[in-house]
């Protein structure tokens, strides 16, 4: 199991500022961004909220909101800029 592929891998969860420059460059509100990960409009205020670091967003919703919106290809964006 040592030689496994992902190990090691780890991305780390997105920041607050990148998750607001990313839903506002998809042209969206919090409500709609959070509907296309499948959450709630409160969960998606509070992982952009600069002073509440509690809630984080996961990789895995951060990937998945990316590629849903077409960010994940855009030349404009870069995600790992944060």
């Amino acid at each position: 199991m040592t030689n496994h592929g992902n190990r090691g891998k780890r991305r780390a969860n997105p920041l607050p500022a990148t998750i607001r420059r990313a839903r506002q460059l998809a042209g969206m509100t919090q409500a709609q961004a959070a509907a296309v990960v499948y959450t709630v409009g409160p969960v998606w205020l509070q992982w952009e909220s600069e002073t509440d670091r509690v809630r984080r967003m996961h990789p895995a919703i951060w990937h998945l909101f990316l590629i849903k919106t077409g960010l994940d290809k855009h030349t404009e964006f870069d995600p790992d800029l944060d």
